[in-house]
């Protein structure tokens, strides 16, 4: 029974090659793997592979785009919000120069507040990232470099509306000659310029007309 036995199996495998081949790969790949975890050394597959780390796509983050825009921010209102949201929509990091009370004497008159109290308005906003004090009223060639190697700005925005200096002159020329300027749209109906003007003129009227008002009228 036992050589009969044998013999059903032999003629079997000489019909099966491929079965049969098959267990023996199967069983050679076992011992391979036996003998790698026993600690004998033996070849494996990635050995057989070249270096295939050359065919990764190299993820690399999205360049962060930082655009700076500069203001004097007197009397904030709602017009220089608009302005500085406008600004952040065509960047990820904003960062706001603030004009020094000196260059805006020098450009448009004194301001009503002072740069302490305008720096602390716009940094209250939540568009800023960032923000530049004593910043020039014109964007000279010294501090536009500074702006692109210091800062890493890649633009610089303005209002749509002119900004001229006293000589008459762009005061955002070169950043539109170097090509790193980008524009928004003015909020019409708001000035600070027109805010200070009537505020100038109701001291005016008030030093000619004064009026008084007792304490209890005076309370709100």
């Amino acid at each position: 029974m036992d050589f009969e036995s044998n013999s059903w199996i032999g003629e079997r495998l000489c019909y099966y090659p491929r079965l049969f081949g098959g267990v023996m790969l199967t069983a050679a790949l076992l011992g391979v793997s036996t003998s790698y975890l026993t600690g004998i050394s033996a070849p494996t597959l990635p050995h057989f592979l070249p270096n295939l780390s050359i065919f990764r796509k190299k993820k690399r983050g999205k360049k962060r785009i930082r655009v700076y825009m500069d203001g004097c921010f007197d009397l904030m209102h709602y017009g220089h919000a608009n302005a500085i949201r406008q600004a952040k929509e065509l960047g990820d990091e904003l960062i706001v120069g603030v004009v020094s009370d000196e260059e805006i004497v020098a450009n448009k008159g004194p301001p009503v507040l002072c740069m302490e109290e305008r720096l602390a308005l716009i940094s209250g906003l939540k568009w800023v990232d960032e923000v530049i004090a004593n910043a020039p009223y014109a964007i000279t060639e010294d501090f536009m470099n500074r702006l692109f190697t210091e800062h890493k700005i890649d633009y610089i925005i303005h209002g749509d509306d002119p900004c001229l200096l006293p000589d008459g002159t762009d005061a955002y020329a070169l950043a539109k000659k170097a090509g790193r300027y980008k524009q928004i749209k003015r909020t019409e109906g708001v000035s600070s310029t027109d805010i200070e003007g009537f505020f100038h003129l109701l001291k005016v009227f008030l030093k000619i007309a004064p009026i008084h008002l007792s304490p209890a009228k005076m309370i709100i």
